[in-house]
């Protein structure tokens, strides 16, 4: 063993003496570390944050709703298009009643959707039904697109007896199993990783299904986004990241919340495949959607897509944005480059829709809800024992004093609870 010893060492100060005498070119040599790709360089130099900058925004309609290019005219029937303005037109009327409907003190806190209508009818017309969404708070349309009705919109919004939350959650979070929409949760971003969780369940399950996770420009500041891209792509997961980028969050502007391009500039730094869309184009918003769906699912990766649009409504009603933004700004998206009057515009040329078609529409629709709006007004109250359901099989000991005690409670001071307006 000794001797194997001394040979071995013979021979490796031998093969050392060889190179030593060969001349070493150090541009051959190669990067070995299993981190990155790339190569070695001797010089110093720091990569510009505009590596990445000036990502064109892909869109098929110009403002005054004439294709621009017919090879991206996605070519949907007539009855489609209708169907988009008709929903769009709509969410914006139930926006405008229950906005009000805050305002007078019927509902307690309510978000309009105004201005950002085309990414919800674009993208949720893009997907298959059995796709598994994950809503910020402002997607109220992609529910209605899939068949929400009304009714359950208002009963949501006041946490009456046909409320599918059971009256639990504050208005404008909705959520239904049967149309595979995850009810809204509150705190910015914690969708995006639970986005990736359920898409790589799907990817295990070998499904033909995609997951859609819409989130603000303001909550991919949260540390949750960076999570659930890494997550995303690491896993290669069948998701699409679906960023409607408004402009403000809450009163915060873009020039405050990020310094580099935008979040589609973030895609490649997670290895993943980016587009940024004229949001306000609910065809090239379609296009875009579909496309990131069928090789998401085809290539199980995930997507990200950047919607270009505006918040012309306050933040909610907790918030007045005349304190940060001038009414001629606000003004410009409404009346210059709004998704509703695009689409119009594309339909009046087609000569789908007229002015009459116009005037018994609104009419109708506003009917519609106030109607809606009427029966979930008259409606009663969730019982109150259903605050003690759903998160235990059976009442643990500490709930059920809990329990005791609100009645004990209630009993006492009847006068300020009127039973008689909630279901027995």
């Amino acid at each position: 063993g000794r001797v194997g010893t001394k040979n071995q060492v013979k021979c490796g100060a031998a093969s050392l003496a060889v190179q030593l005498q060969q001349p070493f070119d150090s541009s051959l040599e190669k990067p070995q570390f299993p981190g990155a790709s790339a190569e070695f360089v001797d010089q110093l130099e720091f990569i510009q944050p505009n590596v990445i900058s000036g990502i064109p925004i892909y869109r098929v309609m110009d403002r005054q709703g004439n294709i621009i290019n017919p090879s991206q005219d996605p070519q949907l029937s007539k009855e489609t298009v209708l169907n988009f303005y008709q929903k769009m037109t709509l969410l914006n009327t139930m926006d405008r009643i229950l906005y009000e409907s805050q305002r007078q003190g019927r509902i307690s806190f309510y978000m309009t959707n105004y201005g950002e209508e085309g990414t919800h009818l674009g993208s949720a017309a893009a997907l298959e039904p059995t796709d598994l969404v994950f809503g910020q708070y402002r997607e109220a349309g992609v529910l209605m697109y899939r068949g929400f009705p009304l009714d359950l919109f208002m009963a949501q919004c006041y946490a009456n007896a046909d409320d599918l939350g059971k009256g639990r959650q504050m208005p404008v979070h909705y959520g239904c199993r049967d149309l595979n929409f995850v009810t809204i949760s509150s705190p910015l971003a914690t969708q995006l990783p639970q986005a990736a969780g359920a898409a790589y369940a799907i990817k295990r399950e070998n499904m033909n299904r995609a997951v859609i996770c819409y989130f603000g420009e303001g909550a991919a500041s949260e540390g949750d986004a960076h999570a659930g891209f890494n997550f995303s792509a690491t896993l290669e997961c069948p998701l699409i990241f679906f960023c409607r980028n408004n402009g403000y969050a809450i009163s915060t502007p873009t020039n405050e919340q990020y310094r580099g391009d935008g979040i589609a500039a973030r895609g490649p730094g997670y290895g993943m495949l980016s587009i940024r869309v004229d949001g306000n184009d609910v065809f090239a918003v379609y296009n875009a959607t579909k496309e990131a769906r069928r090789r998401a699912v085809a290539e199980n990766q995930p997507f990200l897509i950047e919607a270009m649009t505006y918040r012309i409504g306050h933040h909610s009603t907790s918030d007045d944005s005349s304190a940060y933004r001038s009414v001629d700004e606000v003004n410009y998206w409404d009346k210059q480059d709004h998704p509703i009057s695009r689409l119009r515009h594309y339909m009046t040329a087609r000569g789908w829709w007229s002015e009459d078609d116009e005037r018994s529409w609104r009419k109708q629709s506003r009917k519609t809800v106030m109607e809606a709006f009427e029966r979930a007004e008259r409606r009663l109250k969730p019982n109150p024992e259903l605050l003690f359901t759903d998160v235990y099989n059976e009442m643990t000991p500490g709930l059920n004093k809990q329990r005791e005690s609100m009645w004990r409670h209630v009993q006492q001071y009847k006068e300020h609870y009127p039973l008689d307006l909630y279901e027995k």
